[in-house]
């Protein structure tokens, strides 16, 4: 970890913190997962270490899948951190709200086509919200924080991925979450073929349908 300068907290997470900083001369995102203190010590360590190793593993095979992601420069087991390139540009997040309806679909059907490609390839991301998507300055969408992923072809982890995006839409873009999770599933459509994408669209319903459910439940037990 020589070399390093300049770090600073950008963000405390419950997963991960993230201090933008300066590495031999390159300006980069350092992320370090911290101990859990509610964990017993050795399992802590184990989760910390597993994902440590997992999420550059899994944005590389991300970036083989036609993924944009960060370059990952260095990878420290023993300090669970991760060196990462910095991606200068603006959260989808900030975008949505500020651009007119065409540029705001043509993002969404992009991003659909990226979350279609990460599934072809059996990679799940496991927290797909506009946050976690960075558009550089050059008009290119990087997915970024695959710390909660998983590799997996099975139907539900992919179900719940696109539901994670359009509840993300909903809480953050209600205005136009429908118009925007559509052109998702769009993009989605050109990736994946019409069985499949149907079938996952049917999941996303059936967890949608899980969650009224126990939201019932809750109701009744709180009466």
């Amino acid at each position: 970890m020589d070399k390093m300068k300049l770090p600073f907290l950008i963000k405390k997470g419950a997963e991960a913190s993230l201090y933008l900083a300066e590495w031999h001369g390159k300006k980069v995102i350092m992320k370090k997962r911290l101990p859990k203190k509610y964990r017993p010590s050795e399992l802590d360590k184990q989760i910390r270490v597993y994902r440590t190793i997992h999420e550059p593993q899994l944005m590389h095979e991300a970036k083989k899948a036609g993924v944009p992601t960060p370059t990952i420069f260095l990878v420290d087991v023993k300090k669970t951190t991760i060196i990462m390139g910095f991606i200068g540009g603006t959260q989808i997040k900030q975008l949505l709200g500020k651009t007119v309806k065409s540029k705001r679909q043509s993002l969404c059907l992009k991003i659909g086509e990226l979350i279609g490609k990460l599934h072809a390839h059996g990679i799940i991301h496991g927290d797909l919200t506009t946050s976690n998507m960075i558009v550089d300055n050059e008009g290119k969408i990087f997915l970024v924080d695959f710390g909660l992923g998983e590799k997996t072809k099975e139907l539900e982890p992919r179900g719940v991925d696109l539901h994670l995006m359009k509840r993300a839409l909903q809480s953050t873009h209600f205005r136009f979450a429908e118009e925007c999770f559509n052109a998702v599933i769009e993009g989605y459509s050109k990736v994946l073929d019409v069985k499949t994408v149907k079938s996952i669209l049917d999941k996303i319903k059936e967890i949608e349908r899980r969650g009224r459910y126990i939201a019932e439940r809750k109701d009744d037990w709180d009466d």
